[in-house]
């Protein structure tokens, strides 16, 4: 690596092996276009909709600033060990989430749960963007129909002081004209398809699709505009909402900390959750986005300043919900902490309201959700778009176009006809329940697998050997940030993922779920948690398929069955290449000093 003078500014990784310069990809897979934009592409992928909609909900839902502390330390403890791990597998393997369990044969399954937790996370995942996409619509009428100069909203919006049961009007748009949940009773009580909500899906898939058929390189057309115009927005609502009467008193909820939450299982179960969520962990996304980067990319670079990233944009657009939350309570003349019972939504009705009184309200709505259905639309690709042409590598009979665009068709198309049932009156139950629950115990315990696999099978002395061979320049404190992450894997990581999951299933039962006043039966939230295990159950069974299908005793079958593949070892695979090269060209050289010099 080099400085701008051509002079070099770091050493030689500490114990990384020599190698001469290493060979390019294959010419017929493709390669990111350059560094910068695969840190953009990965700050996109991670730092997307869930700092937009997720993050401000479970802040709001855990007491604020006492979240804040939650997450902070599961992002250092987990969050950025796991994300470093999954890059480097990606990235060292050149392969996706199945092909690159050659490093431990025994192991596969994790590659296929990973999948498995994906195709849950796209079905709802994707609901969010139509959500957007709706309210993009929306926005094109004057005056907005969530706002209190639209006429059916007249009586909502009546001076109504001492009242503490009114509703907004962005509440009220929410729940009657998106969800139409209020003809929904229950969970068991789906109602009718939501089809203007049904159309903006199709939407959402049909953009999915249309960028997967372009590939991997489609991501630098406008790659640095999406990741940065979402700053210039939130901004805009911080600066708006500072000067809204009562701001004062959200932006004391978000900072302040109630210590004794700490002991809530809860909170530190969502700070897990959302960690894993925000940042892509156990869904094969990150394996397969960084298998297309060149072998020499610093990958501790990348980590740090994505999951930094990360975290600091969820902190700053915190300061836009929350300034706005402490308006909407100053207007209802309630606590903070009351202002709202809305769940996921709570992001949306927010949002909206803050355009309402905004001016040029149109202008910047429709600005923002257009942002926002385009950033769903891109984050849901490169995940979908990596993985599948990931696999498409492996079956060289799928790279004709049409039999591409065949496959991709239909995959699209199951996808949008399954996620029908969450755009019924009733779909914001099944969303919750596959967000709360299904998605992450699955993601936590896949997590988990691939930890205490590629430490204690794999050897995390040998794939802490695997990140210096690729980085090989770096200044010498990246040494002791490996120690750091060894510890990590070894022992805190797998400690805490464990414990979560043990208060996730405590908790599963003892503390009810509910949507607005509606909760959420028994036989729902066991049926969830049925799913999350199901999901899961690919680890088991492949780990004893791959124990019968080689001999010995146990510990023998054990011992090849983590051992990993000839053709893993992709570093030392291109050093023989090279080196077969090199004595080539010495062997066919003429001799010095004949008559050819």
């Amino acid at each position: 690596m080099e400085g701008p003078t051509g002079t070099p500014t770091s050493q030689p990784c500490p114990g990384a092996q020599p190698q001469p310069e290493v060979l390019e990809p294959s010419p017929c897979r493709e390669t990111w276009a350059g560094k910068c934009k695969f840190l953009v592409s990965c700050l996109g992928y991670c730092v997307g909709l869930s700092n937009f909609w997720r993050f401000p909900y479970l802040c709001y839902r855990n007491g604020g600033g006492v979240f804040l502390i939650s997450y902070f330390i599961m992002l250092l403890v987990t969050g950025l060990p796991l994300f470093l791990m999954e890059l480097s597998l990606g990235q060292y393997g050149a392969a996706g989430p199945i092909t690159v369990w050659k490093c431990c044969p025994l192991l596969k399954g994790v590659g296929i749960a990973m999948l498995i937790e994906f195709s849950l996370v796209s079905l709802y995942y994707i609901v969010i963007v139509a959500w957007a996409i709706y309210y993009l619509v929306s926005s094109f009428q004057s005056p907005l129909p969530w706002s209190c100069d639209a006429p059916r909203n007249a009586d909502l919006c009546q001076n109504t002081s001492g009242s503490t049961s009114r509703v907004s009007a962005s509440e009220v748009f929410w729940n009657e004209q998106v969800l139409g949940v209020t003809d929904s009773s229950s969970l068991g009580d789906p109602g009718t398809v939501q089809w203007p909500l049904a159309l903006c899906l199709l939407t959402a898939w049909v953009l999915v699709f249309r960028r997967m058929l372009k590939g991997i390189r489609s991501f630098s057309k406008g790659v640095y505009f999406m990741a940065t115009f979402p700053y210039l927005i939130i901004l805009i609502l911080i600066i708006r909402g500072a000067t809204l009467d009562g701001s004062l008193d959200g932006i004391r909820f978000y900072l302040s900390s109630d210590w004794s939450r700490l002991q809530s299982a809860q909170v530190w179960s969502d700070a897990a959750s959302q960690v894993i969520y925000s940042l892509g962990i156990g869904l094969g996304g990150l394996m397969s986005m960084a298998s297309y980067k060149k072998f020499e990319n610093n990958v501790i670079r990348d980590t740090l300043i994505i999951a930094i990233g990360k975290y600091l944009t969820s902190f700053f657009t915190g300061f836009a919900i929350f300034s706005v939350l402490g308006h909407v309570a100053w207007r209802k003349q309630v606590p903070v902490d009351s202002v709202a019972d809305i769940g996921p939504g709570l992001a949306f009705v927010v949002y909206t309201e803050a355009f309402s009184l905004l001016p040029g309200s149109l202008f910047w709505s429709i600005l923002f959700f257009l942002m926002l259905s385009m950033r769903g639309v891109d984050n849901l690709f490169r995940a979908i778009g990596g993985i599948a042409t990931d696999s498409l590598d492996r079956f060289p009979a799928l790279h004709d176009q049409r039999r591409k665009m065949v496959l991709l068709g239909a995959l699209c198309t199951s996808f949008y006809l399954l996620g029908l049932l969450l755009v019924t009156q009733g779909g914001i139950f099944w969303f919750m329940l596959l967000d709360t629950y299904s998605t992450v115990f699955g993601r936590i315990v896949v997590a988990l697998f691939m930890c205490l696999g590629i430490t204690f099978c794999y050897g995390v002395k040998q794939f802490c050997q695997d990140i210096m061979d690729m980085i090989r320049q770096c200044p010498a404190w990246y040494s002791h940030m490996l120690n750091y992450f060894k510890v990590c894997w070894i022992f805190f990581t797998p400690c805490l993922l464990l414990i979560t999951l043990i208060w996730i299933f405590l908790d599963t039962y003892s503390v009810p779920l509910y949507y607005d006043i509606a909760e959420f039966p028994g036989w729902a939230v066991s049926l969830s948690i049925c799913m999350g295990v199901l999901t899961c159950l690919p680890i088991p069974l492949w780990a004893i398929v791959a124990l019968c299908r080689v001999s010995g005793s146990l510990s023998e079958r054990f011992q090849k069955a983590t051992q990993p593949l000839d053709s893993w070892r992709t570093a030392a695979a291109r050093d023989v290449a090279r080196d077969v090269m090199y004595m080539s060209a010495i062997i066919t050289a003429p001799p010095h000093g004949s008559s050819e010099d």
